[in-house]
């Protein structure tokens, strides 16, 4: 069997404009992701780690330790340098592979992804031997928050349910602005690329969120009161009461705040 791949990447001509990946069917009946580079590709198992290989028999080097960590029985457990350079390189090849996904918009990929590579950080900065080391695993944790908290988005959106999309943004939100603040960057908000991008997407699915005809009464309501126009803020609770069925008139009520 031939070991060229000129045959594999004829007709997959390299841009280096556009982020080129592709699903394609393995020979062994498995799906593989494919990632088109300079001078050949990349190519990823779908499930357990990237590379297919299973360190010590367990999926990943990140099981295999969490599974010595258990054992030990205690919160003792320490990974030396050697361990965290085993566990980052692993890491780097989850990154690929959910930033491939999210090409492809396979949400599911990147969500599973990225939720194990947070994992991977919790788990360094509790057992990292080294305070560097521990930075080094954690600095990245703003980013891939903000990627987990896009995937859930996106599949929430595609599903037409946009309150789970919110809800998604928003604890993609809160997370980071928890990593500011264990840091002491709290100041520095306006500044973390991740937090604008996520508040800027959920303004734009609460745009885009489809509106009600009592939502929309609601908000002409906010509008009136806001204006003092009591008048028209009670013609409008009216027409909000009608529409939910209540049972005492909203006219009956003042429509001006005590």
């Amino acid at each position: 069997m031939s070991k060229d791949i000129t045959a594999i990447l004829s007709g997959w001509d390299h841009d280096p404009d556009e982020f080129q990946v592709r699903i394609v069917a393995g020979d062994d009946g498995r799906d593989k992701l494919q990632m088109r580079v300079d001078l050949g590709l990349i190519q990823m198992e779908l499930v357990g780690r990237p590379d297919g290989l299973r360190p010590h028999g367990f999926d990943s080097y990140l099981e295999y330790h969490e599974a010595k960590a258990l054992e030990s029985g205690t919160d003792d457990y320490r990974l030396d340098s050697d361990d965290c350079g085993a566990l980052m390189r692993e890491g780097v090849q989850f990154y690929h592979r959910y930033l491939a996904a999210f090409h492809l918009q396979r949400f599911d990929l990147v969500a599973r992804d990225t939720s194990r590579n947070l994992r991977l950080f919790a788990f360094a900065v509790k057992h990292a031997a080294s305070r560097r080391d521990r930075i080094e695993f954690d600095q990245y944790r703003p980013y891939v928050t903000m990627m987990r908290a896009r995937a859930l988005s996106s599949e929430a959106i595609d599903r037409g349910d946009h309150a789970v999309a919110l809800a998604a943004l928003d604890e993609g939100i809160a997370g980071i602005r928890a990593f500011l603040r264990e840091y002491d960057q709290d100041e520095d908000q306006i500044e973390c690329r991740e937090l604008g991008r996520l508040i800027r997407l959920r303004r734009e699915v609460e745009q885009s969120r489809p509106v009600g005809p009592v939502d929309r009464l609601a908000q002409q309501l906010d509008l009136a009161i806001s204006l003092e126009d009591y008048e028209e803020a009670a013609r409008i609770r009216d027409q909000i009461a009608r529409l939910r069925g209540d049972s005492a008139p909203a006219a009956a009520r003042s429509a001006r705040p005590s």
